[in-house]
């Protein structure tokens, strides 16, 4: 008798979080103005991205193309599948030293797991998550992208 009880109670019981998940769906198809899903081919133009959002890794530069990436290779040793790769060279100071510098930053999109790691790891914060997420192309290639711009050099004032 026990037993009986107990499936009454079970079968009560999701009927119960049946009905509950019912009254949810039924209140975004009564209240059309409380939209959720974005209609994206439609509102490309205005669709913002939440600043949460993990797009690609892109490297800001200033209106001078200076960057503050220093070459140290943090982002390329934290990146747990290789999607970074620091080319760099060595550079003559002003007082006949020689200092490291970035020659290309290349960045492997299609191997990225997007794990922001590599933009938690830098010490400059040089590198940063964009908001665009289009990545659709036909030749593998193209995914392979050099971060640094040609010509641009490191910022003034950035510590190694």
């Amino acid at each position: 008798m026990n037993g009986l009880f107990e499936y009454i109670k079970t079968v009560f019981k999701g009927v119960g979080t049946l009905l509950t998940g019912m009254k949810i769906t039924g209140s975004y198809f009564f209240r059309p103005w409380k939209h959720v899903t974005q209609q994206y081919p439609e509102n490309r133009e205005t669709l913002k991205m939440f600043d949460r959002f993990r797009g690609e890794v892109i490297m800001p530069h200033n209106e001078n193309n200076e960057h503050l990436c220093t070459g140290c290779g943090i982002c390329e040793l934290n990146c747990p599948n290789g999607s970074i790769e620091i080319i760099s060279m060595s550079v003559l100071t002003e007082d006949g030293k020689k200092k490291r510098a970035i020659d290309k930053h290349i960045y492997h999109l299609g191997m990225c797991t997007f794990c922001n790691l590599c933009v938690k790891a830098c010490p400059t914060g040089a590198i940063i998550m964009g908001q665009e997420f289009e990545h659709a192309v036909w030749d593998r290639t193209k995914l392979t992208k050099v971060l640094n711009l040609p010509g641009s050099k490191i910022a003034q004032g950035v510590k190694e």
